[in-house]
Order: C-alpha cells, then structure tokens, then sequence
C-alpha cells in the first residue's frame, strides 16, 4: 500500500558533523505529527531536506509514492509540500495581499508574452489566484491587514502571514518550524486552534516542528523526539515525553 509521507534512512553530513543520523518516520494522511528535540537536533535540518534547500547525504523521502530526491524545490511545492520557516520569510516592503499572491507562484503558468498583452487567460488566472488568497485571508482572519506593509505588522501578525502564504500553496502536506516561537499565551492558543483547523476544515496533513510541549500536546496525533540527529523515540505526546532518553536529552543525564 502506498504511504501518504516516508522518510527512510535518511542522513545528511556537513563536513565532519552527521546533522541528520539514520532518521525514518512516516506520516499519516490526515495527521499532526510533530518532531521535537533540544536545540540543535537536527530538526530544521529535516525540514531542509525535506524541501531539497540540503540534497540528502543518504536516504530516501517519498511523499505519496513519488521519491523526492530528484526534484528542484520548486516541484517540491508543486508536488504538494508547503513550508512555513523559524525565521520568518516575507518581502516585507510589500502589502499581506501581495506576500499571499507570490504564494500562488507555483499554480501560475509561466506565459512571458501572455503576460505582456494580459491576455483573456491570464486575466483569469489572475482571478483564480486572487479568490485563493481571499479565502485563506478569510480563513485566518487577516482581512483588516490585507492591505498593510508586513514591515509595519506585529510580530505576531507576521507569523500569521508567514502561515497564510503557505496556505496559498495549496498544500497537501504543510511543515510548520516552529509555529509559536516569539508568540505571547494569547498568540499561541490562536495558533493551536488555526493548526487544527488546517487539519479538520483544509483536510491538509500537518508535519511540524515545535518547542512549545503544551502546544505539542494539545495538537499532535503523533510526536517524533530527536537529538544529535539521531531518533530518541516515537509514539503519542505523553509517551514520548514520559521516554527516559527524551527526559535526559532536555534535562540532563543524572
């Protein structure tokens, strides 16, 4: 049976430092499956070759059947992955609804002289990708931003778009580095509730990075725990948190 989302054996090496160290997990359709880890894991670096930023060093990702190590990150998006990143990634001299629009780029068909005459087709696409971004911004509330600069946004409101732009994708499979980083308790409720309703209302698979082990536990289905890019332990939230290996990798060996 063909999985949903599969990483097996999969390594990745800078110079002499193993960052990524035999890891495999699959992810269900359906699912929040988050990876946690002390900093320094490994766990971005996951989410790196997930996107092919870093060509793995060994190892294979497949993502509904289709084996992803020959692919630009491009298709990657395509293919159906959105990605949300730690350091937020936005062109912040332009509005929310510009920032969203760029995030239609991977639907737009690539017509340089259609585009120069505006043709009756792109004009529709146009359309297309503009009630897209209209329902995203719906869906999380953005409207009164719609039209404000992301450089003179809270910090909180960016992280929201960063969110919005990878919805506009139109994901089928959506990785979240740390949603709630730099987020206050009020921020990060919104955040649990947006990140469910991704899952139940979008019907999109959620893979997501996450320091926050109240957030983790409020919304994972399922938690991989990592450290020194090596796997500690795998299983439900209260599991993996309970797991000796993953208590002495945040706390200490005694």
């Amino acid at each position: 049976m063909q999985g949903f989302f599969e990483i097996e054996h999969l390594s990745k090496r800078f110079g002499g430092l193993l960052a990524v160290d035999d890891v495999s997990f699959s992810v269900t359709q359906g699912e929040i499956f988050t990876i946690i880890g002390p900093n320094g894991a490994g766990k971005t670096t996951i989410f790196n070759l997930i996107s092919l930023i870093y060509p793995a060093s060994a190892g294979q990702i497949r993502f509904l059947g289709k084996d992803l190590g020959q692919m630009s990150p491009d298709q990657v998006v395509q293919r159906g992955i959105g990605r949300t990143f730690q350091n937020i990634e936005l062109f912040a001299q332009a509005t929310v609804l510009q920032n969203l629009l760029i995030g239609r780029h991977a639907h737009t068909p690539k017509r340089p002289l259609a585009e120069m005459f505006f043709t009756r087709s792109v004009r529709e696409s146009e359309l297309v990708n503009r009630r897209a971004v209209e329902k995203i911004i719906d869906f999380l509330d953005l409207a009164a931003y719609r039209d404000a600069i992301v450089a003179g946004l809270p910090y909180g409101v960016r992280k929201v778009v960063e969110l919005a732009r990878a919805l506009c994708t139109e994901p089928k499979l959506l990785l979240l580095d740390e949603p709630s980083s730099g987020l206050n308790v009020e921020e990060t409720d919104d955040m649990a509730y947006w990140i469910q309703d991704i899952r139940d209302e979008l019907d999109i698979t959620v893979l997501m990075v996450e320091h926050d082990m109240s957030l983790v536990s409020r919304v994972s289905d399922r938690v991989l725990a990592v450290n020194f890019g090596k796997v500690l332990a795998q299983g439900t939230p209260s599991d993996v948190q309970a797991h000796p290996d993953v208590i002495a990798a945040y706390l200490g060996q005694a």
